[in-house]
């Protein structure tokens, strides 16, 4: 056993477990680089464990969150239209949607979101998400840099079109999955109804990198047009369904004659123990017996009431979907809005005809599934233990018409704005009915209390009682930080 000086009952042995740079630093390299070094990519929440064990993390949210749905609106939506609208600023500037009262006085919203203003008092507006772009002013990195706390490898001044690698940073759920393991026999990490996406590039951002296939996402994609809900009910579960023929019991017996012929090759074993093969096997035989994760993903199985409540369309049964497994036990969902950036219809890319295509399409949608998925967690008492965020990868230019990225703008279409720009938090201990951070007069920039997206992150681990600091190996076997932030705990009650 390997005990951290000054970490009381730390062991870094313990394969449930992981370290933070300061931990290095305590144990000295030479020490931990010829003793643990090997063993560090099998640690998983040192920090976390230890500080829960002394007492030391008493700072609000912590560890208050047992699941996450994130809702990420990608494509970038303008938050002077919906979250941060303003009055007396020049036409080019001004929303063409009208300042609308909420539930809570002073959280005003713009009138395309009539049925979010009714559960204002559920949730927190952040109106100072900002960053500085250094190549993040297109959708692929900015997206990835949401995702994971890093800046994508060989991004240029204008972004990147870089497809995933094994070498790229984990997504967020990743590590909440590797770190918190499950419990109960359900899939852990759920990504669904489309991948992140820009123009070619699929899934950049969206995967467990560097930590192995084993940590990346169920992706629940099924076929069809985006914009067809009904795509949701032809989901194809044959891999999580027992064939006719084949009782629980018989897998059960099957198992127990695999463990049999396994107690006869200790060699065996000794060498693949690594890359923990019973554990999978048993973790997909125990999925495949419970059908938690079959009947999670049967939506026809909500009564009408609920399904109207969302909203019939792909995203608001996505975030119908998104309850249901969380309710089954998974920890992270990421519902992905169902129209990639850089393209039209119903896309928050509004470089053209934003007024329109945001009232008659994405607006609505937004408002509907929104609303639905949290008034629905909190009557189900689930809000309490389940984070909801809602964010894009960035907001839209103040003004109108111009060109902050390379992209043509017309006269009523803004252009990509990472400066200033609004998330949505809610549950897991999150302060409800609050505003924190406010931008300027024409929503150009954090006027108080900016919050970068590593920040953002840095608050999704501490809700699970996992210390960003959390160190992990990258592809090169380096030491890294979970991500290089802080969490925001004046975002906690």
């Amino acid at each position: 056993m390997i005990i951290v000086p000054g970490q009381p009952g730390k062991d870094l042995c313990d394969p449930q477990l992981g370290t933070t740079r300061r931990d290095i630093l305590r144990v000295g390299g030479s020490g931990l680089m010829g003793v643990s070094l090997g063993t560090l990519f099998q640690l998983q929440a040192a920090t976390a464990r230890a500080n829960d064990a002394t007492g030391a993390k008493t700072a609000p949210g912590w560890g208050k969150a047992k699941s996450i749905i994130m809702v990420y609106l990608q494509g970038g939506p303008s938050h002077l239209d919906l979250w941060d609208p303003k009055d007396g600023v020049p036409d080019n500037v001004r929303s063409q949607f009208n300042r609308i009262p909420t539930k809570v006085p002073g959280m005003d919203l713009t009138e395309i979101l009539p049925k979010l203003a009714q559960v204002t008092d559920k949730l927190t507006l952040v109106r100072s998400m900002s960053y500085t772009p250094n190549g993040l002013f297109n959708h692929t990195a900015a997206i990835y840099q949401m995702m994971t706390g890093y800046t994508t490898d060989k991004v240029s001044p204008s972004g990147q079109l870089e497809p995933p690698s094994p070498k790229d940073f984990p997504n967020f759920g990743s590590q909440i999955v590797r770190l918190r393991p499950q419990t109960v026999p359900m899939l852990p990490f759920v990504m669904l109804p489309r991948p992140l996406q820009e123009s070619n590039v699929v899934g950049k951002g969206g995967t467990a990198g560097f930590l192995g296939k084993a940590f990346d996402p169920y992706t629940l994609f099924p076929d069809g047009d985006d914009m067809d809900m009904t795509k949701l009910d032809r989901i194809k579960i044959e891999d999580l369904q027992l064939r006719p023929e084949v009782f629980a019991l018989r897998l059960q017996r099957r198992a127990k004659l695999r463990d049999a012929l396994s107690a006869g090759m200790k060699a065996v074993d000794e060498a693949t123990a690594e890359y923990k093969l019973d554990e999978y096997y048993d973790r997909a035989l125990s999925l495949v017996v419970s059908g938690r994760a079959r009947d999670a993903f049967n939506i026809g199985a909500e009564d009408e009431a609920t399904r109207d409540l969302y909203g019939r369309t792909t995203f608001g049964q996505s975030c119908l979907l998104a309850r249901r497994v969380i309710e089954a036990g998974a920890k992270v969902v990421e519902v992905i809005w169902p129209k990639v950036a850089n393209s039209d219809n119903h896309s928050w890319d509004h470089h053209t005809g934003l007024t329109e295509r945001m009232k008659n399409q994405s607006g609505p949608m937004l408002d509907q599934g929104l609303s639905g998925l949290l008034t629905d967690l909190d009557r189900r008492g689930m809000l309490d233990e389940t984070l909801v965020v809602a964010v894009g990868e960035f907001g839209r230019s103040p003004r109108k018409g111009v060109s902050t990225s390379g992209n043509g703008n017309s006269a009523d279409g803004r252009d990509h704005w990472p400066y200033c720009y609004t998330a949505v938090l809610a549950g897991a201990g999150i302060r409800r009915g609050h505003v924190h951070g406010s931008s300027d007069k024409t929503g150009s920039a954090p006027l108080t209390d900016p919050v970068h997206p590593g920040e953002l992150l840095a608050t999704i681990y501490h809700a699970f009682g996992i210390d960003p600091a959390t160190m992990v190996l990258n592809h090169l076997n380096q030491p890294r930080e979970l991500v290089k932030a802080e969490a925001v705990t004046r975002l906690f009650a």
